[in-house]
């Protein structure tokens, strides 16, 4: 019987990198860390914008170890690299991506994967945007729309749980489906993978110019199902 590897994460809190760590364990691939870039200056992650306590709560709740890289912007991929080698050190020999089909997302991710002697692994590579949003919502994970390019999507999605509705509407007004493109990011509190929901509350509503998102608190005790 052939052994799977094990592997680490590219972990944005988000659907996509979500449901890519959730086929690649389907695959019986072993999951050894989910690692999630930081902004130390901001105090959330990179992108999603997502608080490290939120972080940990669903690393706590899918059962897999979570690496905070602390990364500038100008030290960014030298910090991932660092990492990488040193989870490789530690066993890991694949890294996982949940990138889809932005060409230079995926040259960006295997570059530093060849630079430290790791293998890079994309499970939802040139899949249809649209088949893959609704496999995630078939599956039954949960997601929150935290983040909005207010520029590509209107503000009143913010807060939103994707559902079927939802992602049809933001389709019919002429935003990709998967917000691919930055119309919007996620942050995923429930699905088959995780032992328990993330309970957290909405802190505030942080608008800048071309962008409006949430800050998310987790409440004081675990939800049950």
């Amino acid at each position: 019987m052939e052994r799977k590897k094990k592997f680490v994460a590219s972990y944005s809190g988000g659907k996509d990198s979500i449901l890519a760590v959730y086929r690649a364990i389907k695959e019986g691939y072993v999951p050894l860390k989910l690692i999630t870039t930081y902004d130390m200056e901001s105090d959330h992650s990179w992108f999603h914008n997502i608080q490290e306590e939120m972080l940990e709560k669903v690393c706590k709740a899918v059962n897999i170890p979570l690496l905070v890289i602390k990364a500038s912007g100008e030290s960014y991929a030298s910090d991932f690299e660092k990492a990488l080698t040193n989870l490789k050190d530690h066993g890991a020999e694949v890294c996982i991506f949940g990138d889809i089909d932005i060409q230079e997302h995926r040259d960006w991710c295997v570059e530093r994967c060849e630079n430290v002697g790791i293998e890079s692994y994309f499970p939802l590579w040139n899949e249809a945007r649209r088949d893959l949003v609704f496999e995630f919502i078939d599956e039954g994970f949960k997601a929150m729309i935290t983040v909005v390019n207010t520029t590509k999507i209107n503000e009143k999605y913010l807060g939103k749980v994707l559902a079927e509705d939802v992602v049809n509407q933001i389709s019919l007004d002429g935003a990709d489906i998967c917000g691919e493109n930055g119309e919007y990011h996620t942050f995923v509190f429930d699905g088959p993978i995780f032992a328990e929901a993330v309970d957290f509350h909405i802190d505030e509503i942080v608008k800048s110019e071309q962008r409006a998102r949430l800050t998310l608190r987790c409440n004081n005790e675990d939800s049950v199902r």
